[in-house]
């Protein structure tokens, strides 16, 4: 089976340009087919309160109402994703930049409110992903990249976890390709103490991670990024690692994800 890589990039490696910049030089290198999802949330905070606009954020998820959808499209489907296609052309790499609506590739459908509405969230599913879309783009040899924007196929727009899309897209796809899906950001990797970057957790499952969540020493945006990743490798994934994007090409680097 021919092999997928697929990244996503998020942290403050896409707000700063010469970290992005060889970010995106190292995962240019990456052989063969491969696919880019990348989040922006800082972008869009400094922009919201710019406007007035009061950002809020529940266990690592970003709380979206109209206002938020907005700034967030913009950011998101914008200004970030097409920087980033930009400067994969310019690295002699042919990127369509993609949200969930384009080749009706994601549909969602809005997060059910329990104890929390999070407004224009929306929830995927790897069964909601447009896979004859995306095997026709790489066999194009154009590399796709996501940003965190999806719909519901009736004309509304959702934020949805950029790290939710990573694995989605990586289950999906598991039937058609050996799939290595790579969450890279300023970390060396899953940290015991967030202040030491040698104290890397280098092999996580999910026993020991409802131990770490339980110690309080994996919390908040984490929490999400690990059980997105715990259900990828459940689901066909051949390995998830979470790793620091400057170690992109390092194979025994980072966080690796088991079963």
């Amino acid at each position: 089976m021919e092999k997928l890589t697929l990244v996503k990039i998020g942290g403050n490696i896409i707000d700063d340009e010469t970290q992005l910049d060889q970010f995106l030089n190292l995962f240019q290198q990456i052989p063969g087919k491969k696919i880019l999802v990348h989040g922006g949330g800082k972008v869009a905070t400094e922009l919201s309160k710019s406007l007035g606009l009061d950002p809020e954020m529940i266990k690592g998820r970003r709380v979206t109402d109209a206002e938020m959808l907005r700034v967030v499209t913009m950011v998101y489907a914008g200004l970030t994703n097409k920087t980033i296609i930009a400067k994969l052309q310019g690295l002699d790499q042919n990127a369509l930049g993609l949200t969930g609506a384009d080749g009706n590739v994601i549909v969602a459908s809005k997060r059910p409110v329990s104890d929390i509405d999070f407004g224009f969230v929306g929830d995927i599913t790897s069964e909601n992903v447009n896979t004859d879309f995306l095997i026709s783009l790489l066999n194009q040899e154009i590399i796709p990249v996501f940003s965190a924007i999806t719909h519901d196929g009736q004309g509304q727009l959702f934020n949805t976890n950029a790290d939710t899309i990573a694995s989605t897209i990586a289950m999906a796809l598991a039937s058609f390709y050996d799939v290595h899906l790579i969450y890279s950001f300023e970390k060396k990797g899953v940290l015991k103490d967030i202040h030491n970057e040698n104290s890397i957790i280098s092999h996580l499952n999910e026993l020991n991670f409802n131990s770490f969540v339980k110690e309080g020493i994996i919390s908040d945006g984490m929490i999400p990024k690990i059980t997105n990743a715990l259900e990828a490798v459940s689901k066909g994934v051949t390995q998830v690692i979470i790793k620091n994007a400057n170690d992109l090409l390092d194979e025994s680097a980072g966080t690796i994800i088991t079963k």
